[in-house]
C-alpha cells in the first residue's frame, strides 16, 4: 500500500513539474532592474589597451563588463546576443565586434545564451548551434531604425538551426536543435 501511494505522489510530482517547466523562462526586465551582461575576448594585441577597452564598452551603460584575452592571436567572429537584449546595446556590441574581433561571421542561437547575455569572439558554442550571417544580414541588423523587438526577431530569423547536421560523414538529427524561441 505504501509503494502504491508513494508512486501516485511521485507520479503526480512529475506531471506537477514538467507541466510548469513552460512557465520557467524569464521575462525581459528592463535594464534598470537587471544589467546586461556582455563578455568579450581580445586577440593578445589589444592587452596593453585593457582598461581603455573595458571603458569603451562600460561607457553603454547598465552593464556587467567582463573581459578577457583570448590565447590565440584572433578570437573567434561568432557573436552571440541574448534575446532581452536592448538594440543600442547588441548594435554597439556588434559595431566593436568589427574592431576588436576581425567582424561577425557567426551568430549564436538565442536558446543556448542567458536572455541578458552577449558575448563578441566567444568560443563557447558548438558549430551546431550558431549559424552563419553574411554582411548584408550583419547591415540589416546595424540598421538604426530598428528597435529592440525589431532587432530581435531579424537576429531570431537569422539563427534558425537546421534540423539535420553532418556527424561522422552522415547527416543526422541536429542534437544542439531546440524548440522555437517566444519572446
Amino acid at each position: 500500500m505504501k509503494k502504491v501511494f508513494l508512486s501516485i505522489v511521485l507520479t503526480i510530482t512529475i506531471i506537477f513539474i514538467t507541466m510548469n517547466l513552460s512557465y520557467a523562462k524569464e521575462d525581459c526586465l528592463s535594464l534598470n532592474k537587471k544589467n546586461a551582461k556582455v563578455e568579450i575576448w581580445l586577440s593578445k594585441k589589444y592587452e596593453k589597451d585593457y582598461s581603455y577597452i573595458l571603458r569603451e564598452f562600460k561607457e553603454m551603460g547598465n552593464t556587467k563588463v567582463g573581459l578577457f584575452i583570448y590565447p590565440a592571436e584572433n578570437p573567434s567572429r561568432v557573436v552571440a546576443i541574448g534575446r532581452c537584449v536592448p538594440v543600442h546595446i547588441a548594435q554597439y556590441f556588434l559595431k566593436k565586434a568589427k574592431k576588436y574581433s576581425l567582424g561577425t561571421t557567426h551568430l549564436v542561437n538565442q536558446g543556448f545564451v542567458s536572455s541578458h547575455w552577449s558575448g563578441l569572439g566567444t568560443s563557447l558554442f558548438s558549430e551546431h548551434s550558431m549559424n552563419a550571417i553574411t554582411q548584408q544580414q550583419l547591415a540589416m541588423l546595424m540598421d538604426e531604425n530598428l528597435d529592440t523587438q525589431s532587432f530581435q526577431k531579424l537576429y531570431q530569423s537569422f539563427t534558425v538551426q537546421k534540423t539535420k547536421a553532418p556527424a561522422f560523414g552522415l547527416m543526422v538529427d541536429n542534437p544542439k536543435l531546440l524548440g522555437s524561441i517566444k519572446p
